[in-house]
């Protein structure tokens, strides 16, 4: 099995590369694993300070992998096992003792916009576009979206995000909080190591210390909230409409959704 990760040290920073560009870097259990295992290791590794989370190609990532998706939908153990890989990984990096500073270019939806908001500082090239994408096929966050969103950027624009589909632009994500620096695209890796270089200088203890005490309060909330997401999320994946949605994705046309699939009752609160 091909990596699909790449990952270096530069001096005191790891780098975690997505490295499938001819995918779009979309999410599959495998990057999940990989990303895992690398983070652990670059945890081990006590000359390292900081960790870039980047991609290769044009966008960043545009999503999980639509065809493990379609194939998890089997049974749903497999899709249990698929959302908590999710969920185990993003928890990581959100909970590592290294900052985790992400670098976004081209595109950034659905999973991976998930994937970066579990990151601790956000740089995004001024050409980069954000969305949630997932209503557009009859799809739901589960990888944390549905919980991790509103927090960032309140409940009324996380709603937006989320019943539109749209995309936002960089320099919206920035003034959302979803994104910290806004950067000329042919630049974006050079200012996103630099910042990590910067880090890299300081007490690696304190450090780690102040990303603990700035995490919030309610972080244990937030994981019974994870937990809640993904059992609600299960049987909505399983849901006929998914099964549309994701057709129509690969078929390149819009899902056609009408009351033979809709699998929620008019009288549902």
């Amino acid at each position: 099995m091909n990596a699909v990760i790449h990952v270096e040290t530069r001096g005191s920073v790891g780098i975690i590369e997505l490295a499938r560009p001819d995918r779009h870097n979309c999410l599959s259990m495998q990057t999940f694993s990989e990303i895992a295992a690398q983070l652990q290791a670059l945890e081990s590794d006590a000359q390292v300070r900081a960790v870039l989370l980047c991609a290769r190609g044009k966008n960043f990532c545009t999503g999980a992998e639509l065809d493990e998706v379609m194939a998890v939908r089997r049974t749903p153990e497999q899709m249990r096992r698929f959302l908590e890989l999710g969920h185990e990984t993003l928890n990581r990096i959100e909970d590592s003792r290294l900052p985790v500073i992400a670098a976004v270019q081209g595109l950034c939806l659905a999973g991976g916009l998930e994937c970066v908001m579990a990151c601790d500082v956000v740089f995004a090239a001024d050409t980069a576009r954000f969305g949630d994408q997932h209503a557009q096929y009859g799809l739901v966050p589960g990888w944390g979206g549905s919980k991790r969103l509103p927090r960032l950027v309140g409940q009324r624009r996380a709603m937006d995000l989320m019943l539109s589909a749209r995309w936002i632009t960089a320099a919206e994500a920035r003034d959302w909080g979803l994104v910290n620096h806004v950067v000329e695209a042919d630049r974006l890796r050079e200012r996103a190591l630099a910042y990590c270089d910067g880090i890299a200088e300081r007490s690696g203890t304190g450090i780690t210390l102040m990303k603990r005490l700035a995490s919030p309060a309610s972080r244990d909330d937030l994981r019974a909230d994870l937990r809640a997401e993904i059992e609600n999320v299960i049987p909505a994946l399983m849901a006929p409409e998914t099964g549309e949605g994701l057709n129509a994705f690969k078929e390149r046309r819009q899902p056609r959704f009408n009351s033979s699939t809709t699998s929620f009752s008019k009288e549902t609160p």
